[in-house]
């Protein structure tokens, strides 16, 4: 448990929650998607897609784009937040800090507070001051974002681990699949495509074998 809550807060810090913050808003974009391989037993994982970045200390964080829920986002805040502009599903974002807020969303330009530069234009936070401003503006007026209920984390090594051991694949991400409005296929699609890649490469390695 100790270790589990050091870990959690040093990614807390990492995406803008304490001071050092490590997230860089205006760095590349530095993420991947995570299909779960059916051998994948993981309850928190199994048939799931999760957009992960790595962090400039090597732990690797996202959150699962294909897990929604029933939560009202009303539970995670005071009143006074604009809650009802949010029109989406609040999605599970992982087993880490589920309590906390992660808003993946659209921005031309780097936003003020701490977030990770996920895809262009694409961005990773759980900094207050970027999921409140992105909640105060009218649903019309406000970028492309979703919002989760806690975050996915690996420490170094522990995902090159499961990588090792069959646990995932590893695909390109992209904007489309991130924000697509029925997530319920995801999986499937992603997982689908990913192995005939593999089954078709797997003739070409072994050709090329010496």
């Amino acid at each position: 448990m100790i270790r589990t809550l050091a870990f959690a807060t040093g990614l807390a810090a990492a995406v803008g929650l304490a001071p050092p913050a490590s997230a860089q808003s205006d760095a590349p974009p530095n993420a991947v998607f995570l299909v779960a391989r059916v051998t994948l037993r993981d309850p928190n994982f199994s048939q799931t897609v999760v957009l992960v970045t790595q962090t400039p200390d090597a732990h690797t964080v996202g959150v699962i784009l294909n897990r929604p829920t029933p939560l009202k986002l009303s539970q995670f805040y005071a009143e006074g937040v604009p809650t009802h502009n949010y029109k989406d599903a609040v999605f599970f974002g992982g087993p880490v800090m589920r309590q906390s807020v992660v808003a993946l969303f659209r921005s031309e330009t780097p936003p003020a507070a701490p977030a990770f530069h996920v895809l262009p234009g694409v961005y990773l936070t759980m900094h207050p001051q970027n999921v409140e401003r992105l909640l105060s503006l009218p649903s019309p007026d406000a970028p492309r974002y979703r919002l989760y209920a806690g975050f996915s984390g690996w420490s170094p090594g522990q995902l090159k681990s499961e990588l090792e051991r069959d646990g995932w694949y590893v695909m390109p991400a992209n904007e489309e699949a991130t924000f697509r409005r029925d997530q319920g296929t995801l999986w499937k699609e992603l997982h689908d495509r990913a192995s005939r890649t593999q089954a078709q490469a797997a003739p070409r390695l072994a050709s090329s074998a010496p």
